[in-house]
């Protein structure tokens, strides 16, 4: 235990008597506590004001020069003697009797019992290097014992390290070696694991029930998480390994520090520590912060095999195997997103990209069968059509820039893709958000010819797809109609005369086509892009439409 002053007075050799600080008697308003409070050092001032040389934490010895021999002495100045002591965190004073007066001054007592500062008299045949010494060597076999804990703890927490979960066993013993609460926060700022486990939902935990330590027997308080979430995120974002002291509504403090290296963390740690850590306790907290470390870099490796495998798997659905890779996904993290996907191309900072994998592992955990990605030559999320916040959460978190594809069976996953790139590639040009290849499409083909790195191709068979879906659902002709009249120079009587139909047929055709492409085919631009994608676009309904203007169609 710590040297304090109840230990002192237990020295019976010492003769030493409490004036103030006792459970009753004279210590009346007196902060008993104190008693009880570490007391690091015992020096000897016989100065009015000592204050300057003297620390927190420490003991004052004294023989009352300052008080004068032969008057008495006054109120006001043994109140101010005592608010300085005080004031300067001294948490003992000690009065030495019969060296230059009879007593201690009644002044001084008053003084001492108003303000809560526990006074004790030394005794004229006890020397004050008897007192120090003695206080000394409480001292030091406290800091022995304590040692011998910091060893005796980080030998229990490296057998920890070796359990099934090391992770989760070592956390649990540092719980229990501190007597306090710890928990881990993963890189989402979600929290992964504590110790005791918050079994009982936070906000559930009524604030009666929470001890002075601020510290519930199963949860810490709603309030209190989310300070420590907000902290870490923090933390984490500034991508340096740190500690952070952060003080609660209903605790006096925690200890915020991170685990990892230096612009790669992988999480931060939380102790209930009531904000201060002796030298053997930061001894036994740096091991964990080792043992932890060492856990999440096997996690790291672990995870950088995984890497490869959903890159080998992206590759796959991009050539149009998706058998295979749903069965391996189902194994290894679950299903695969429903169809229709979309594809999303995030453009990630490298030094970041470590960060926002991890989190991405966490959500697919979290949420099995709504996400898959994979880092290629970009990072790429592939989500149901109708599911695509995730994407938007990402992109906000991280001030990222991404491309979002049009929705597609897996079938032709390759071509959503190269949609999502090229989405990506346009948003490059502006600030972080997401572009949809959709917006491009809607552009019209002309509009993306001065960007040679888009497939004007690509945006030409999305400009017109309503078209060749409505004809291939409901088995009409209307991409071959808006073609023949588009070479017929948009007139009507010849574009009817060509496909062998009646005028009021084709022009019905054309005003359809136009409200299936939500754009006004009387306007020349529109016209004009409609060309261009014809022109430029070669895909087999082309073959057919050149088919049906031969003549022997």
């Amino acid at each position: 235990m710590p040297a304090t002053l109840r230990s002192l007075l237990h020295r019976a050799d010492l003769h030493l008597r409490l004036l103030t600080g006792a459970d009753g008697g004279t210590a009346n308003g007196a902060d008993t506590g104190a008693l009880d409070a570490p007391l690091s050092w015992l020096h000897s001032s016989d100065l009015a004001d000592p204050t300057p040389f003297l620390a927190a934490g420490q003991g004052l010895l004294t023989t009352g020069t300052q008080f004068d021999v032969d008057t008495e002495v006054a109120e006001s100045f043994a109140d101010e003697y005592v608010a300085r002591l005080r004031a300067r965190g001294v948490v003992a004073l000690g009065f030495g009797t019969e060296v230059v007066r009879d007593g201690t001054p009644a002044e001084l007592v008053a003084a001492c019992e108003q303000q809560g500062l526990p006074l004790f008299e030394v005794p004229y045949e006890t020397s004050f290097i008897a007192v120090a010494q003695a206080n000394a060597d409480a001292v030091a076999r406290d800091a022995n014992a304590r040692n011998a804990w910091a060893l005796a703890a980080q030998r229990a927490i490296s057998l920890a390290a070796m359990r099934p979960d090391g992770l989760g066993a070592t956390i649990a013993e540092l719980s229990r070696q501190l007597d306090c609460w710890v928990g881990l926060f993963d890189v989402s700022g979600r929290l992964d694991r504590s110790h005791p486990a918050n079994s009982t939902p936070a906000s559930s935990v009524p604030a009666s029930s929470v001890p002075a330590d601020g510290v519930p027997a199963d949860a810490i308080p709603a309030e209190d998480l989310d300070l420590l979430r907000t902290e870490s995120l923090r933390l984490l974002r500034a991508g340096q390994r740190a500690s952070l002291p952060v003080t609660t509504e209903h605790h006096t403090g925690f200890t915020l520090q991170t685990l990892g290296s230096g612009g790669h963390l992988s999480g931060v740690l939380a102790i209930a520590n009531g904000g201060a850590l002796d030298r053997a306790g930061r001894e036994v907290v740096t091991a964990v912060i080792a043992l932890a470390g060492l856990a999440l870099q096997q996690n790291r490796e672990l995870a950088r095999a995984r890497g490869l495998l959903r890159t080998g798997l992206l590759t796959m659905l991009s050539v149009g195997d998706p058998g295979v890779v749903d069965t391996t996904s189902r194994e290894v993290w679950g299903p695969l997103p429903a169809e229709p996907v979309r594809i999303a191309a995030v453009d990630v900072a490298h030094h970041d990209l470590d960060t926002v994998v991890d989190l991405l592992e966490l959500w697919v955990q979290d949420r099995p069968g709504h996400l898959f990605f994979a880092v290629d030559d970009a990072l790429f999320l592939c989500v149901s059509a109708d599911d695509t916040a995730v994407v938007e959460e990402l992109v906000t978190r991280y001030d990222l820039r991404a491309g979002l594809s049009d929705g597609a069976s897996y079938r032709y996953f390759g071509r959503a893709r190269t949609e999502a790139v090229q989405a990506l590639d346009r948003r490059r040009e502006g600030r972080p958000g997401t572009t949809e290849f959709g917006d491009l499409a809607r552009e019209g083909v002309l509009a993306h010819l001065a960007h040679v790195d888009v497939d004007a191709g690509a945006v030409a068979r999305a400009f017109l797809a309503p078209l060749r879906g409505h004809d291939r659902t409901a088995g009409t002709e209307l991409t071959h109609t808006v073609r023949t009249w588009l070479e017929q120079n948009c007139e009507y009587d010849r574009a009817a005369q060509t496909l062998g139909v009646h005028r009021h047929t084709a022009r019905a055709r054309i005003e359809h086509a136009g409200r299936l492409l939500e754009r006004d085919l009387s306007v020349f631009a529109t016209r004009a892009d409609l060309w261009a994608a014809f022109v430029v676009d070669h895909g087999p309904e082309d073959v057919v439409e050149r088919r049906a203007r031969t003549p022997s169609a």
